[in-house]
C-alpha cells in the first residue's frame, strides 16, 4: 500500500456518531432504526458498533429501483452441501431448509427465485478463480451479493488406512481403484475434472462408479461401505466417516443471494451465530476449514 493512501482507509466497524456522519443521519435517527431492527449493527459490551460492509449493503439495499425484484423468494438454502454450514444452520435456528443438489443446481435455483441463498464452490477452469458472476450467469443480477463462508480443503477420500496406498492422484491411474463421484454440475466434479486435466490423467481411462453421489456425505459414506475405493470431497466429510484423507486443494466457498435477502432473519441469524466462540470450536474440530474471513462481502453488484 503506498503511503499517500494509508490514512484513507476505512475502519471495518463504525461507531454511532461515525455512521450517522457517513449516512448524513442524526444519530438519534440511527439510535431509531437500530430499535426498529432496520439497522444491522452489533453490540460489543454495551457498545453499537456498525460492520462497514453491512452499512453499505442496507444502503444499496434503499435504492430507488433495486427493489425491482422484490417478490417474497422460499426461505431455502440452495447449492453445494457443506458439513460446517449444514450444521450452523440447524444450531443457529436459522429455519432455512436444506435443497442441496450441487453448485449448479444452486445458481439455477437462486435465479429463478426459488432459493434465498445457494452455497457455491464453482472454480473457473481459465482463471483458476472460484465463483465468478460472469462465469456462473449470474453478472445480470444487479444486486447480487456474495459472502465468504470458508475456505475448504479439497482431496482424496479413501478407506479407513487407505489399504492400497494411495497418496497422489497419479495413484489412481496406477492403481485398479473403484472412484465415486459427483454429478457433473457439482463444483467437486468441475475441481475433480481439473486436477486430473492438471496431472495428465486421461479422465475416460478411469473406472468410475455407475451413479454418482449427490452430496459430500453420500461420497463418503459410498467408499466407508466398500462401494467405491476413492473419491474427491472435503476433509469434513472424510472425518465424519472415519476415512483416510489425502490433501490436495484449498477452494473457496461462497454464498451466493439478493441484497434483499441478505437483511432477511435467517440470514441474518446465520451470520451472527458464525462469530460466536462455539461455531468456530466446531469449525476446527471438523477440519479442513479456514472460517478467518467469513461474513466478508466478496461480491456486491
Amino acid at each position: 500500500m503506498r503511503e499517500a493512501d494509508r490514512g484513507s482507509v476505512s475502519p471495518a466497524y463504525l461507531t454511532t456518531a461515525e455512521v450517522a456522519d457517513y449516512l448524513r443521519l442524526k444519530e438519534r435517527k440511527v439510535y431509531d432504526l437500530v430499535r426498529q431492527g432496520e439497522m444491522p449493527c452489533v453490540r460489543v459490551t454495551g457498545k453499537l458498533l456498525f460492520p462497514r460492509q453491512s452499512i453499505d449493503l442496507w444502503l444499496m439495499n434503499h435504492l430507488e429501483g433495486d427493489r425491482a425484484s422484490s417478490r417474497p423468494v422460499p426461505v431455502v438454502l440452495a447449492g453445494s452441501q457443506d458439513p460446517l454450514l449444514e450444521w450452523a444452520v440447524r444450531e443457529s435456528g436459522a429455519s432455512l431448509a436444506l435443497l442441496c443438489h450441487g453448485s449448479g443446481d444452486g445458481v439455477r435455483r437462486l435465479l429463478a427465485g426459488e432459493a434465498m441463498v445457494a452455497g457455491l464452490h464453482l472454480l473457473d477452469a481459465r482463471s483458476g478463480d472460484y465463483n465468478r458472476p460472469e462465469a456462473l450467469g449470474l453478472s445480470g443480477m444487479r444486486d447480487l451479493v456474495m459472502v465468504r463462508w470458508a475456505v475448504r480443503r479439497q482431496g482424496l477420500l479413501l478407506a479407513p488406512d487407505n489399504p492400497l496406498g494411495i497418496g497422489s492422484l497419479e495413484d489412481l491411474a496406477a492403481n485398479p481403484v473403484r472412484l465415486a463421484h459427483r454429478q457433473p454440475d457439482a463444483g467437486a466434479h468441475r475441481l475433480f475434472t481439473w486436477l486430473l486435466a492438471r496431472a495428465g490423467i486421461d479422465v475416460g481411462r478411469l473406472p468410475f462408479s455407475p451413479h454418482p453421489s449427490l452430496n459430500e456425505d453420500d461420497l463418503a459414506l459410498s467408499i466407508h461401505q466398500g462401494e467405491a475405493d476413492a473419491g474427491l470431497g472435503v476433509e469434513a466429510a472424510a472425518r465424519r466417516q472415519g476415512l483416510a484423507f489425502v490433501p490436495l486443494h484449498q477452494e473457496s466457498f461462497d454464498l451466493a443471494l439478493r441484497r434483499r435477502s441478505y437483511f432477511e432473519p435467517p440470514i441474518q441469524r446465520l451470520l451472527a451465530f458464525a462469530r460466536e466462540a462455539r461455531f468456530v470450536e466446531r469449525a476446527e474440530a471438523f477440519g479442513g476449514y479456514d472460517v478467518s474471513e467469513l461474513g466478508s462481502v466478496v461480491y456486491n453488484a
